[in-house]
């Protein structure tokens, strides 16, 4: 039981109640007006936020006696989009509803809406963009976002772009389409928000707080694919180490469980908190981890040392992810390097030597793919990785022309390019994926426009002029 006064009650945190996005709280709400109004829009916010079973309100009348009962509960998934339904009301000693058949029933219905969308993965998402910059094409920026979702493993089940002439520096979004998004994925059984943005330590908290939900940005979902697709030592170190750096700023307190003291044999005074504890072992590791990358990267010194003393020619191929490098890399040299229809399928540097036409060699290398906005934790330890580009004789461009935002991905990657101080490395435009290029006439303008080489590189017959503009560069 809570006391308010004529203007509210408090309702206390529900966390120790059972919470799933495929079920109700467990909990009903009742409460009285005193000015005989019928629910507001706060009552079904609550409704709605906390998920209870269901929400009343009941008049009280100047004698103290109880009139009006006005209740609603929240409904599945429909066609007409509403999120609750407003009972008629009656009067309180009137009530014949069997409460527990009911609210079983409706939990019921719930469930069997949602195993229609039931699938294997165990994350289950809502994708989310907030634009304050009317030209910017949310719509692709989405699609990435959902493509990304995809290489991670995760199952999107709906997507939301909200246009506002500023971010909310608490939420990001407006709370009203917060509350929304919250009742959203009650219904379709999601229980993940993925933001299309780099959220501060302090949103996320914010939002993780309103939802109960599990909240992730751009970066994390960046960082959760790399840490899946690192194989080689190196690139499992890069990936710790930008983990850690993205988590230090983000160790902080969500229950007093973290912020109890915890004071060791012969300490003086309270000790460090949970806390400090934690973001003190995430800084050492952090220095372990740059150590080891620093002796790993002695050795790949070495060897290229070893390539030099060969005076064989270095091509380096670049691009965007999922452009088809690795494909390309396999066309060339008769490799076997994984390939796949996912971003970022390659991480890890991979070698193999190119023999051209007339007997001359080289050596290929073929490098993670760029994405825009790269997140800073992993430019800076990748950048190792890709100062090897320092290293290359020459630098092959491959561009997925069938992608209608390929000028977009040519600008991020050269903006990259100058970022590491290589813009003015020799450079060749490969077009692939011309054979899903739907007109030739604008493929060949495109062509002359960026001095490009159209090829497949799924088609080896393609590929002749760019052996021939190789060698001839070599």
């Amino acid at each position: 039981m809570i006391v308010g006064d004529h203007r509210q009650i408090v309702i206390p945190d529900l966390g120790g109640f059972r919470s799933s996005s495929a079920r109700l709280k467990g909990l009903r709400l009742i409460h009285t007006h005193l000015d005989g109004e019928r629910l507001t829009g706060d009552d079904l916010t609550d409704l709605a936020l906390l998920r209870l079973d269901m929400i009343s309100a009941i008049e009280a009348g100047e004698d103290g006696l109880p009139g009006m009962m006005h209740t609603a509960h929240l409904i599945p998934e429909n066609p007409g989009g509403e999120y609750w339904l407003l009972m008629d009301p009656v009067p309180v000693l009137e009530t014949d509803l069997n409460f527990l058949k009911f609210i079983q029933a409706l939990d019921e219905q719930f469930a069997r809406r949602q195993s229609s969308r039931r699938v294997d993965s165990t994350e289950r998402a809502i994708l989310i963009r907030v634009e304050t910059n009317p030209l910017f094409d949310s719509e692709a920026s989405i699609e990435e976002l959902r493509e990304l979702a995809r290489s991670s493993g995760v199952e999107v089940f709906d997507s939301v772009i909200q246009h506002r002439n500023k971010y909310d520096p608490k939420y990001l979004m407006g709370r009203g389409r917060l509350s929304d998004l919250v009742i959203r994925a009650l219904q379709i059984g999601a229980n993940l928000l993925i933001f299309d943005h780099e959220l501060s330590p302090a949103q996320v908290r914010s939002i993780t707080d309103f939802t109960e939900l599990k909240v992730i940005d751009r970066s994390q979902l960046i960082l959760d694919i790399f840490a899946r697709r690192a194989h080689s030592r190196e690139g499992k170190i890069q990936v710790e180490l930008a983990q850690m750096q993205y988590l230090l700023p983000r160790l902080a307190t969500k229950n007093t469980a973290m912020s109890r003291l915890t004071g060791g044999i012969g300490g003086t005074g309270p000790g460090e908190t949970k806390l400090e504890i934690n973001r003190r072992r995430a800084r050492d590791r952090i220095g372990r981890l740059k150590r080891e990358l620093r002796n790993v990267q002695k050795g790949r010194s070495q060897r290229r040392r070893l390539r030099q003393k060969r005076a064989l020619p270095v091509i380096s191929i670049i691009g965007y992810t999922n452009t088809g490098k690795s494909t390309l890399l396999n066309a060339l040299t008769k490799s076997s390097v994984l390939t796949e229809n996912l971003l970022f399928a390659t991480l890890d540097p991979k070698s193999s030597r190119l023999r051209f036409p007339r007997d001359r060699e080289a050596i290929i290398t073929d490098t993670v793919g760029f994405i825009r906005n790269l997140p800073k934790e992993l430019a800076s330890a990748f950048r190792a990785t890709l100062e090897e580009l320092n290293e290359a004789d020459l630098l092959l461009h491959v561009i997925d022309v069938s992608n209608p935002g390929f000028e977009e991905q040519i600008l991020s990657v050269e903006k990259i390019l100058e970022e590491l101080d290589l813009s003015r490395k020799k450079c060749i435009c490969v077009f692939n994926k011309v054979d899903l290029f739907p007109d030739r006439d604008i493929l060949d303008n495109l062509c002359r426009r960026f001095d490009a080489i159209p090829i497949s590189a799924l088609d080896p017959g393609t590929l002749p002029p760019l052996l021939e503009r190789l060698e001839n560069n070599i």
